[in-house]
């Protein structure tokens, strides 16, 4: 199997202190002779994060809501305009690194996966958490994935989920917030499809610090999980 291209989507919502620097990163991100498609999709912004995209313009496609939609809208506005063989969920406030795109690249080729999730969790050197509640929140998400869809992952809240274009097509994606990255893991396992993972670089940041998911997203993405089991 050989990827040409991946498609890196960055949701944005207020990140004018991060903004500059994740697409300077990007820019310089080695991905082993794969090309990059960088797409910003900028949901709303009011800190004047959309006028400093607006130099992007001429190097990246750079997509702007009117009115804050959610992640969700953000990332499936990206997907429809991405030409990549693969997508890749990249959030604008430096919890992850790029650099290990390379590694997730080279695993999908060697293995021939479909889909591929950065772990927070596997490694020697586990990476730190946001917090007690995130960390609970994530490994209750991670069981209930198992539990309901007969998966063996270690991380369903990853930011990192890369997934190939024809399995993106595959099915219909419709949520606007947080819950996307489970209804994303849902329809990808109810297709039968494996999902690999490789351990990533995980730097955390707290809610004083711009963290955004709040507790009700968790009980949506529990709901998530649940909805699309019953459906199948």
């Amino acid at each position: 199997m050989t990827i040409n291209k991946l498609s890196i989507i960055i949701p944005v919502f207020n990140e004018i202190s991060t903004i500059e620097k994740i697409l300077d990163i990007l820019e310089k991100t080695d991905l082993g002779g794969v090309s990059k498609e960088i797409i910003v999709v900028d949901d709303g912004s009011l800190d004047g994060t959309r006028e400093i995209l607006k130099s992007y313009e001429t190097r990246h496609k750079i997509v702007y809501h009117e009115k804050n939609q959610g992640k969700g809208a953000a990332v499936r506005t990206g997907l429809k305009i991405m030409s990549g063989d693969y997508a890749v969920i990249q959030d604008a406030d430096l919890e992850y690194n790029p650099n290990d795109f390379k590694r997730m690249l080279e695993h999908a080729v060697a293995n021939n996966a479909e889909a591929i999730y950065g772990s927070r969790r596997l490694g020697k050197g586990k990476s730190p958490t946001a917090g007690w509640q995130y960390y609970l929140g994530g490994l209750f998400l991670t069981f209930l994935t198992n539990f309901l869809y007969r998966t063996k992952i270690t991380d369903e809240a990853t930011c990192y989920k890369m997934v190939s274009r024809r399995t993106l097509e595959n099915f219909n994606l419709c949520s606007d917030g947080f819950e996307f990255c489970p209804e994303i893991t849902a329809k990808i396992a109810r297709q039968k499809i494996t999902i690999h993972e490789i351990p990533i670089d995980y730097t955390p940041r707290s809610r004083a610090e711009g963290k955004k998911i709040k507790l009700k997203d968790g009980f949506i993405a529990v709901w998530t999980l649940l909805k699309y089991k019953i459906k199948s």
